[in-house]
């Protein structure tokens, strides 16, 4: 297994570390959450650039890469749903129920912004998940006809964006368990800290849905050809 695989591969093992670790109410272990998830989102980057630069690329790695791109999504929108979900959405309360999270510590941290309070709506989710599904099935198909689909630029800038606001919230966990513990919640200068950072998260994430939608069309209008010959 040459770097770049090993990469994807220990990418794939901290997964479960992402998803389960914000759900620990430490600030500690949700410190470590965010730290594992930076090094991850970082780590993306820099298997694709060994590969190609190095002359690394294997079929092993093709599959290695877009697995744990997937696993990571899915492991950040975990805790998230839990977290950030309303308490009235079905499927964020199964998720906390199936996880046995106590109620004090599930939907207990939507981002506080210059603008509002902000929850996670489960349609964000959704979306965002439904179009990384559809468009791995969409590109193996259109390899199968000899047509390679790269990523074109709002892809490229709704991955940023979305790396943003996953690593946003995170940071949200941790530092909002931290001032709690603390009880510095409420004070001026944390109160501008904690809203700067819950509008980042904010802003992000609906840069992120608007670039997933934008980029899916986008790959619809280009390549939705070839399957309708």
């Amino acid at each position: 297994m040459n770097l770049p695989n090993a990469i994807s591969a220990a990418r794939i093992i901290v997964s479960p570390l992402i998803a389960l670790l914000p759900l620990v109410p430490s600030p500690l272990w949700r410190a470590v959450a965010f730290a594992l998830y930076i090094v991850s989102a970082v780590s993306d980057y820099f298997d694709g650039w060994f590969a190609r630069t190095r002359g690394m690329v294997t079929d092993l790695g093709k599959a290695l890469d877009p697995l744990a791109d997937k696993l990571l999504l899915v492991a950040t929108f975990v805790p998230m749903l839990v977290l950030q979900g309303k308490s009235g959405d079905a499927v964020a309360a199964f998720v906390a129920g199936a996880l046995h999270i106590a109620p004090g510590n599930a939907f207990g941290f939507p981002f506080v912004t210059w603008f509002g309070t902000f929850t996670l709506p489960f349609w964000v989710v959704a979306v965002v998940l439904g179009r990384e599904l559809f468009m791995t099935v969409f590109r193996q198909m259109a390899q199968r006809k000899g047509v390679v689909i790269a990523a074109n630029y709002p892809a490229k800038v709704k991955t940023v964006m979305q790396y943003i606001w996953v690593g946003a919230a995170y940071f949200w966990f941790g530092m909002q368990t931290l001032a709690e513990r603390r009880h510095v919640d409420g004070q001026p200068l944390w109160n501008f800290f904690a809203q700067l950072v819950g509008s980042i998260g904010v802003v992000t994430m609906w840069l992120a849905v608007g670039l997933t939608i934008a980029s899916f069309a986008n790959y619809l209008r280009r390549y939705g050809a070839l399957f309708t010959r």
